[in-house]
């Protein structure tokens, strides 16, 4: 043996007999320990294959060709509730509107029929002709539509809506500066549905059941009222006279009779009414009360249609 060889024998023997040898269960539970960390390493990894490959398959089923990836695992989404088909769907609530009360203007009695309307608007009245107008405006307040007719009251029930205004107007070729040369309570009502015939009835009936009545705050003084022959108007209407005695500012007869017409035109379920009221102790004039009766009926006709 050579020399060199001898001197690594040597060596390897110094260095063995200086390290003292594991004892044999040492050497067995440092095996087994080895042996299990290499298991739990290889267990962790299959699990995280296992969930990669499962979010992998969700995101496949739930994603469409259209549709976009959803967000990572673990990101917090908000929810939005969706409504159920079966539950009922509350639909809008219908109002019907209630007409405005105006001046000149009754409270409302109930519906008229479907193509009557509800409301009176300022252009369902006339317009003077300009060679009769007295330059003042018409003014809209409540009160009788009607002259007194011994108790009676005409057309009083059915009523759904009613205006009515007190008008002057003066007479073709009276001077401008001059007064008026009289003045109508002109009135416009819807009655409900066939209810506007009866109140002309009922208006014929009254004048017939009231031919003399004493005058209100005039003792012994006594008004006539008689029906005249209309003419026609309308789908139908009424015309009557009320005759009253002058009198002086004493309240004693003077001789002659202050005449006082009065005109009811039904249109449909509608009727006006121009009661001429005079104008300092004038008499009405049947022309011009015929042609201003007229043009409120046009005028109604026009509003309506």
């Amino acid at each position: 043996m050579s020399r060199e060889l001898s001197r690594l024998y040597r060596a390897l023997v110094e260095e063995t007999d200086g390290r003292a040898l594991m004892a044999p269960e040492q050497l067995r539970r440092r095996a087994d320990r080895r042996a299990r960390n290499r298991a739990a390493v290889g267990a962790l990894a299959v699990a995280a294959l296992v969930a990669g490959t499962a979010a992998g398959a969700q995101l496949v089923r739930t994603s469409g060709p259209d549709t976009p990836p959803g967000p990572p695992a673990g990101t917090p989404t908000s929810a939005r509730p969706t409504p159920d088909a079966s539950s009922p769907v509350p639909s809008p609530t219908t109002t019907r509107a209630t007409p405005s009360r105006t001046p000149g203007t009754s409270p409302s009695a109930g519906p008229p029929s479907s193509r009557t309307p509800i409301t009176i608007p300022d252009r369902a009245f006339f317009a003077l002709a300009p060679g009769n107008d007295a330059g003042i405006a018409a003014e809209f307040t409540p009160g009788p539509v009607l002259p007194e007719l011994c108790g009676a009251e005409p057309g009083g029930s059915g009523v759904v809506q009613r205006r009515a205004r007190v008008l002057a107007y003066k007479l073709t070729g009276t001077p401008a500066g001059y007064v008026p040369d009289g003045s109508y309570r002109h009135s416009i009502t819807i009655y409900r549905a066939g209810r506007a015939d009866d109140a002309l009835r009922e208006l014929r009936q009254a004048v017939r059941d009231c031919p003399l009545q004493q005058v209100p705050d005039a003792p012994g003084v006594r008004s006539t009222q008689r029906l005249l022959d209309d003419g026609g108007y309308g789908d139908e209407s009424v015309l009557f006279e009320v005759r009253t005695p002058y009198r002086d500012v004493n309240g004693r007869p003077t001789g002659g009779d202050e005449l006082r017409l009065v005109r009811a035109v039904r249109i449909g379920d509608v009727v006006t009414v121009l009661w001429e009221q005079g104008w300092e102790n004038t008499s009405s004039i049947r022309s011009q009360v015929d042609a201003d009766s007229r043009r409120a009926m046009e005028a109604i006709r026009r509003w309506w249609n």
